[in-house]
C-alpha cells in the first residue's frame, strides 16, 4: 500500500477521507486508513491473546491432578461403581442404574425440545438478519439488476449469523474482512461487493452500462442462446427463470 499523494500549487499533500489518510493497493483500489481503529483491534486482540493463554494455563494446571492415569475409562467407570456401593444403603446398585436411564431419557427429552426452540429462534434470526440485509441493502439496489431475492439466492449461503453478527465467508471458506478497517470483519455491502467481484457473471447481475444493443429476441428466460434482455422482459419472467437467465453457461446480460 502506497499514501495518495496529491500536488497543489507546486506543494504536495496527502489526501485525506473523513480525517483519514488515504492510501493505494497494489490493484489500484484507494482505502481511507482508520489508524485509531486499528490500533484499537490491534489492543483487543492482545487482550484476547492474553485471555487464551490464561485459560490454556488453568485447564493445563488442573490436568495435573490426573496424571499417572493411564486409562480414564477405566477410572470414571471406578468412580462410577464406588458411587453405585454407597448408595446401596438405600436401594439395590442395579436400581441405580435404572434410575439413571429414566433420568437420562427425561432430560433427553427435554434437550431435544430446547435444541428444537433454539434452530427455530436461529431460523427466525437468519431470515431477518440475513434476509433483510438483502432487502435493505444500498449496493443491490443502486447496481444490481435482478432482485435482492435473487442476489440472496446466489450470494445467501456465505453469510451466516455467529454471536448475532452477520459474518461472509469467501470461496475458500475464509471470514471477509473489511479493506478499510483492518482487522475487523467487513459489513454486509462491503462483503457482497468482495463477492460479486469474484462471481464470474457479475457483468450479467449488475445493472448495464447502456453500451450493450438491444433487446433479446424471444425473451424466454435465455432461450435460443440469447445474450441479452430487456428489464421489462425479465420481470416478466418467475423466479426460477430469473434465476435461470442470469446464472450458467447462457446467462444473458439485461439492459434498461
Amino acid at each position: 500500500m502506497k499514501l495518495k499523494i496529491l500536488e497543489v500549487d507546486g506543494k504536495t499533500y496527502a489526501e485525506v477521507q473523513d480525517g483519514k489518510p488515504v492510501y493505494v493497493e497494489d490493484d489500484g483500489k484507494e482505502v481511507a486508513f482508520d489508524a485509531p481503529g486499528t490500533r484499537n483491534t490491534i489492543s483487543r486482540l492482545n487482550a484476547e491473546a492474553k485471555s487464551h493463554r490464561e485459560a490454556k494455563e488453568a485447564a493445563e494446571k488442573a490436568l495435573k491432578g490426573f496424571e499417572g492415569i493411564e486409562d480414564p475409562a477405566a477410572a470414571i467407570k471406578a468412580l462410577e461403581t464406588v458411587a453405585n456401593l454407597d448408595s446401596k444403603k438405600l436401594i439395590d446398585a442395579g436400581e441405580v442404574e435404572k434410575v439413571k436411564a429414566e433420568a437420562s431419557k427425561a432430560f433427553q427429552a427435554q434437550l431435544d425440545e430446547a435444541n428444537s426452540k433454539a434452530k427455530a429462534l436461529e431460523d427466525q434470526l437468519y431470515a431477518e438478519k440475513i434476509g433483510g440485509s438483502f432487502a435493505r441493502s444500498k449496493i443491490i439496489a443502486d447496481k444490481f439488476a435482478i432482485p435482492a431475492d435473487l442476489v440472496q439466492a446466489r450470494f445467501g449461503q456465505a453469510f451466516k449469523v455467529e454471536d448475532g453478527k452477520t459474518v461472509a465467508y469467501d470461496a475458500n471458506g475464509n471470514k471477509i474482512f473489511s479493506a478499510a478497517r483492518p482487522g475487523e470483519l467487513a459489513d454486509f455491502d462491503e462483503a457482497l461487493q468482495v463477492l460479486v467481484d469474484g462471481y464470474p457473471y457479475k457483468e450479467q447481475i449488475l445493472k448495464s452500462s447502456g453500451a450493450n444493443g438491444g433487446g433479446a429476441g424471444g425473451g424466454g428466460g435465455g432461450q435460443g442462446g440469447a445474450r441479452t434482455m430487456s428489464r421489462e422482459q425479465f420481470s416478466k419472467l418467475s423466479p426460477s427463470e430469473q434465476m435461470a437467465a442470469v446464472t450458467g453457461d447462457k446467462a444473458v446480460t439485461l439492459t434498461d
